[in-house]
């Protein structure tokens, strides 16, 4: 290892100006074995430079390479991974860890240690050796830390030895040392001769010192003699300090008493402090003041002043008894004392209380009671904000008494809701009566037997005995003296009806608005009287059948989650309970307002809806918005019957076999009950109800149209549909119902079709012989004869196209026409003036076969010279004439 240590350092580190201090022969943990060399050099230049260099051995020949070179103040940590057992491995941590084996434990000592000494002499930055053993870092001499950093730093070009064992001389032994070289002028060739003789020298010179301190004993003597001097001054010395000491025992003993004596008094004033907060604290907690303690047992509970004093007490009273007593105050007399006078006083009060408001509650409800005539004869609800007014001064009260007493606040909470029952359900039974005695008198005004006439059916929904007689009744008579819904002839009875609507429509508003701020009033104060907010939760009980939460705990095994309640409900089963008979009053009045007429659904639909909307708006889950809900299911199923009712009466009408049938019962029917629904349904909450009741009726009355026009004898099927289905085109042309334009525009198309057919079809007649003729001509044409070929037919030969012709000269055309028309006018009802219409479609129609007959001449019998005995100016002049002669 020696020769390769000269050898690396003369062929590698000498070049490059470097020292090489230590060497070990290492290669790769886990690796493939190569091995390789590292090597600790400094540089010996200033400022000096530690390394850590890589050699490894050429593949090529037996000199050594640099491969790589660390700086070792990038070195952070050194890890020898055992410090107690022998290991040759090793970890070197600079960027990466680089783990090596040594080819010896020897080796890898000595190179630790000798960058633990480079690394404590040159750097600043102390590097981290793990696992390393205690003896390889052994520190430096202190004489070399006193060398000055320049002379250390000349130690660099030795080895690792010479680290340990080299001191550089001082200036004296140089000068000696050169002085002796140059007496033997700087040529020793017997190394040993020269080391005798220094060796005699320096036994000369340890002779002369023994002379010289031998010869200096009395300076000994003297000096010994100023030691017992100073030791005699020392004995002095420590005699005062001991006397001294004792002194300063003393003073610490009786310091060290007057200190307990302080902290004992320090303690007695802490305990003295702390036991008059403690009394303090249950002075200014407990204390109850006589003016309380007055108000509670014997204060007014009917004045204003005497309430504010008994609110005032009562909070303080619960003050006290809620005060958190800190531990140990429960063993106290005088605590014990004052919790059972607080609970006295509670028990006293809230008996005091609770009688008082049973007599404020019967009391004001007998006054309530003398004023409820005065009520009976107008159609509205007695107010009840003086009871209100009164009981809330006691508001605060009962918050006291919930938190305090419950199953008094509970009982309280009965009284009131039973008595309140039976005071709101007479005065709401008076004021439906009042309401049902005026609704029912606007049938009885200027109606004679109207009422008797529809039942319990209404208008539209006639029995069908009703229809039948009105079916079989003529055109004018029908007109003129039905007073159903089915027909809008009579106006008189519709200027009644419309009114008898109005009024019903204005006594059901008055119902809904006189309801609605009672119940909102009463909820609004029970929520504020017996202080149930809206989210807060109410403890553990059951509610019973009255509305009312009892202060009953739950049984063990029920799970208490089950048995809470919300304040919210509370209120809303205390509402329940008050007004119960609401619904089902409400639920008889509208069954009245269906029975009297079935339209009504429509007037009770909407407000209905307007107020389910105006209350769901202040609070969806309050108790009037559930009501409403309710009711306005039944008055939404009512409308549903309505509708249905509707579409059986369609389906049930009978028509006269020997009249003429005109515009249908059910078609007028649909007109006034759309016109009526447009104005109800104005601006409503609800119109898709009404949208989808108008198809409903639209497709029932579309279909029993057609009904009934495949049935009809007395007049033609093209004339029912023509005429029923222009006055359901005009009808919705008319009142613009959105929903309806798909249906609008069908009625138009039926319309227009069933006009042409019977336009068609009745004039086949005027001209039947020549109608056959030429229909005869097209049928030989259809087969293959060609045209100019037809008039070579023995029955279609010109001698019998003249013969057909001369049978219709313009006297017998014009005569045909004036029968043509005066049938039509029979088919045709005077309601929807179609006769001109349907004559003039007859003009152009005519005027259209005309130009067809004197083509098939010109092509068919070419030259011929024949033509028809009358021309389209005569045929004008014919029209005409025959419409202003009727």
């Amino acid at each position: 290892m020696t020769a390769i240590k000269h050898a690396l350092q003369r062929d590698i580190f000498t070049p490059n100006d470097e020292r090489l201090l230590s060497i070990v022969n290492v290669c790769k943990a886990g690796k493939k074995k190569k091995n390789c060399f590292l090597c600790a050099t400094v540089t010996t230049e200033r400022p000096v430079q530690v390394r850590v260099v890589k050699v490894k051995k050429s593949d090529k020949g037996d000199f050594y390479k640099r491969q790589m070179a660390w700086e070792l103040r990038d070195l952070a940590e050194v890890d020898a991974k055992d410090a107690s057992k022998e290991n040759p491995e090793f970890d070197l941590h600079f960027e990466k860890v680089y783990r090596w084996v040594a080819s010896s434990t020897a080796e890898k000592n000595s190179f630790i240690s000798c960058i633990w000494k480079l690394n404590q002499r040159y750097l600043r930055k102390k590097v981290e050796f793990v696992n390393v053993s205690s003896q390889l870092l052994e520190e430096l001499p202190k004489a070399e830390e006193s060398v000055p950093s320049g002379e250390s730093q000349s130690v660099a070009g030795g080895d690792e030895d010479a680290l340990d064992d080299y001191q550089e001389l001082n200036a004296r032994e140089e000068q000696d040392i050169e002085g002796m070289m140059e007496v033997c002028e700087y040529a020793i060739s017997n190394a040993e001769a020269f080391a005798e003789k220094l060796s005699r020298e320096l036994q000369v010179l340890d002779g002369a010192n023994i002379q010289s301190i031998m010869a200096s004993e009395k300076q000994v003597n003297i000096l010994m003699q100023l030691l017992d001097e100073a030791l005699s001054e020392v004995d002095t010395i420590e005699g005062k300090l001991s006397s001294y000491e004792e002194m300063l025992q003393s003073v610490k003993e009786q310091m060290d008493q007057i200190s307990q004596s302080n902290r004992l008094i320090q303690i007695s004033n802490t305990n003295n402090g702390k036991l008059l907060d403690e009394i303090q604290f249950l002075v200014n907690y407990m204390d109850l003041s006589k003016g309380h303690i007055r108000a509670l047992q014997d204060g007014d509970l009917s004045s204003p002043k005497g309430i504010e004093a008994c609110i005032n007490a009562s909070e303080a009273l619960l003050q006290c008894m809620n005060v958190a007593l800190r531990p140990g105050h429960e063993k106290l007399m005088a605590v014990k004392q004052q919790q059972h006078l607080f609970t006295e006083l509670r028990d006293t009060f809230a008996r005091r209380l609770t009688n008082h408001l049973n007599n404020v509650f019967v009391h004001q409800g007998h006054d309530q009671s003398s004023t409820l005539s005065q009520h009976t004869a107008e159609l509205t609800l007695p107010k009840h904000s003086p009871l209100h007014r009164d009981l809330l001064r006691y508001a605060k009260l009962m918050e006291w008494l919930k938190n305090t007493q419950r199953e008094k606040y509970d009982g309280l909470s009965r009284t009131y809701v039973d008595y309140m029952t039976r005071l709101y359900e007479r005065e709401i039974k008076d004021f439906f009566e009042v309401a049902k005695i005026k609704m029912a008198g606007t049938t009885k005004e200027g109606k004679g037997n109207k009422f008797g006439l529809h039942g319990s059916s209404g208008k539209l929904t006639g029995s069908t005995s009703s229809l039948n007689k009105l079916a079989v009744q003529s055109s004018s008579s029908r007109r003129s003296q039905s007073s159903s819904l089915l027909d809008m002839g009579n106006m008189s009875a519709s200027d009644l009806d419309v009114a008898d609507r109005t009024k019903f429509d204005k006594i059901f508003e008055q119902v809904l608005s006189e309801l609605e701020p009672l119940c909102l009033a009463e909820q609004d104060f029970i929520s504020k009287f017996f202080k149930l907010q809206q989210h807060s939760t109410l403890a553990q009980g059951e509610v019973e059948s009255d509305g009312v939460v009892p202060s009953r705990q739950p049984p063990p095994g029920e799970h208490r989650h089950s048995m809470s309640l919300t304040e919210k409900d509370m209120v809303r089963l205390m509402m329940n309970k008050i007004f119960q008979s609401i619904e089902t009053e409400l639920n008889s009045l509208i069954a009245l307002g269906d029975k009297i007429d079935s339209f009504h659904s429509l007037y009770m639909l909407v407000k209905m809806s307007h107020h389910v909307w105006t209350a769901q708006n202040v609070d969806p889950a309050s108790y009037l918005s559930t009501t409403l809900g309710n009711v306005l299911v039944t008055v939404k199923r009512n409308f549903d019957k309505c509708i249905s009712g509707q579409i059986r009466q369609m389906e049930e009408v009978k028509i006269s076999k020997k009249s003429k049938v005109g515009i249908l019962p059910f078609v007028t029917g649909f007109e006034e009950f759309a016109e009526l629904a447009e104005t109800i349904f104005r601006n409503a909450e609800r119109r898709g109800d009404l949208d989808k009741a108008y198809v409903k009726l639209i497709r029932a009355v579309f279909m029993n149209v057609e009904k009934v026009a495949n049935e009809s004898q007395k007049t033609p099927r093209d004339v029912v549909m023509m005429e029923n289905f222009h006055h359901i085109f005009s009808t919705q042309s008319r009142l613009k119902i959105s929903c309806l334009e798909t249906e609008r525009r069908e009625a138009k198309h039926k319309y227009t079709d069933h006009l042409q057919s019977y336009v068609i079809n009745s004039l086949g007649q005027p001209l039947e012989k020549l109608n056959h003729f030429f229909e005869g001509v097209e049928a030989r044409v259809a087969q293959g004869v060609r045209e100019e070929e037809v008039s070579y037919q023995l029955a279609f030969n010109k001698q019998e196209l003249r013969k057909v012709i001369k049978e219709y000269p313009g006297k017998e055309v014009k005569k045909g026409l004036d029968n043509l028309y005066k049938k039509v006018d029979k088919h045709l009802c005077e309601e929807e003036s179609l006769l001109q219409v349907v004559w003039h479609s007859m003009q152009d129609e005519f005027i259209r076969q005309y130009k067809h007959f004197e083509g098939l001449i010109g092509r068919c019998y070419p030259g011929s010279g024949i033509t028809m005995e009358f021309t389209i100016g005569d045929m004008l002049e014919y029209f005409s004439s025959i419409a202003q002669s009727h």
